[in-house]
């Protein structure tokens, strides 16, 4: 018998959720919480085999009681259960310690699947997230930032204008400027802060 955790700051989510595991003979729900904070705290006290973890909620965030959880109960593989597919989201949840990923739009079935594949210890992912690691994995060759290149983001993400930028490194404003267009490029972004988020998201800086 597996015994899941839900984790979910919508009762009616947690509800349906209960039902559909509960359905299946192996699956045992040993309790609810409703913030990543509650999870900590049930998850020390239930001791569950597999948690179903909600990724933003108010009240204690998913990616970071992941890392809190696991440091008490190694054993307890963590699904990420989440209407968000952004890369930095998957990312934070696979750094985390994270076994799986997957979208609130799974199916029973799959869901079923992926918490006895999580208990034998397998890696469970949804295949929207699936296709966006293998995607990010083949894409730092074109979109990887020279030493320069980081050298000016990383004074950039310290909030330093493109003046103090270009003295810090003893090049001129305008030669900033271009390696900023051209970090703009291979990100995919248009604006500083943005190259920033997208570059510490990315292993980047």
């Amino acid at each position: 018998m597996i015994r899941v955790l839900i984790v979910d700051d919508h009762p009616v989510v947690r509800e349906g959720l209960r039902g559909m595991l509960e359905a299946d003979p192996g699956i045992a729900v040993a309790g609810e919480a409703g913030s990543g904070r509650e999870a900590v705290v049930c998850a020390r006290e239930l001791s569950p085999d597999v948690i179903l973890m909600d990724l933003r909620m108010p009240g204690g965030d998913g990616a970071d009681a992941i890392p809190a959880i696991l440091a008490g109960r190694p054993e307890t593989r963590v699904i990420v259960l989440t209407t968000y597919e952004t890369d930095q989201d998957i990312v934070r949840a696979v750094e985390a310690g994270a076994a799986g990923y997957l979208l609130k739009d799974t199916s029973r079935a799959d869901l079923v699947a992926a918490v006895f594949g999580a208990a034998r210890g397998e890696t469970v992912l949804s295949p929207a997230v699936a296709t966006r690691l293998v995607t990010r994995m083949r894409a730092p060759a074109a979109g990887s930032l020279s030493p320069r290149e980081t050298e000016v983001l990383a004074l950039v993400a310290r909030g330093l204008t493109n003046a103090e930028v270009g003295r810090e490194l003893f090049i001129s404003e305008a030669t900033v400027k271009t390696h900023l267009l051209r970090i703009f490029g291979k990100l995919g972004v248009s604006d500083r802060t943005a190259a920033v988020t997208t570059a510490l998201a990315r292993g980047h800086l």
